[in-house]
């Protein structure tokens, strides 16, 4: 009879210390947008030509409730200097991501990995610009902080790749963001 009372108290005291955590993810808003920006570290052919940048980006996203993984589409812009002219390579990026979050209590660490359309364009000072419209990845992650069950930061690295015809261009944002 006691192994029953305790199992029952036992039970009762599970379904209590779930129960809020349940109710307070039922009430998220499943979507999401945000903003963020870093610096971007060329990497690669890029680096060989281009001094480090900056990255700034928005973003809307969908995460469904009691699932891990997030659709994230973004829009970005990041910039480099040339470093034996004058100038800049500005890559603008419109892509889609898939977000997996991993279990966390105060803060949850997350995998991003997804592709997309760059224009890579080189704009010479007092010369020409060239550009073009090419297919891109990146994977990353990156750590959320949870303010509110509305309202979360992240801090985010990613490495972004895309292919032209002289070699490949790839760089490494870190962001600060926001998500609400």
């Amino acid at each position: 009879m006691n192994r029953l009372i305790i199992s029952a108290i036992a039970a009762a005291a599970m379904v209590a210390v779930t129960t809020p955590s349940a109710s307070a993810q039922s009430s998220r808003n499943p979507f999401q947008i945000g903003a963020s920006a870093g610096v971007a570290i060329p990497t690669g052919d890029l680096s060989n030509i281009a001094n480090l940048g900056y990255n700034v980006t928005v973003m809307a996203g969908y995460r469904p409730l009691y699932t891990p993984i997030a659709v994230r589409v973004e829009a970005a812009y990041n910039q480099f200097g040339l470093k034996n002219t004058s100038g800049n390579v500005n890559i603008p990026a419109f892509t889609g991501n898939l977000v997996y979050e991993l279990p966390g209590v105060s803060f949850s660490p997350y995998v991003i990995g997804g592709a997309g359309l760059y224009r890579t364009n080189v704009d010479l000072t007092g010369g020409g610009t060239s550009g073009e419209n090419r297919f891109g990845f990146n994977v990353g992650g990156g750590i959320k902080l949870p303010l509110s069950t509305s309202f979360e930061t992240f801090v985010e690295a990613r490495y972004s790749h895309v292919n032209v015809p002289s070699g490949s261009l790839s760089y490494v944002p870190i962001t600060i963001g926001i998500l609400w």
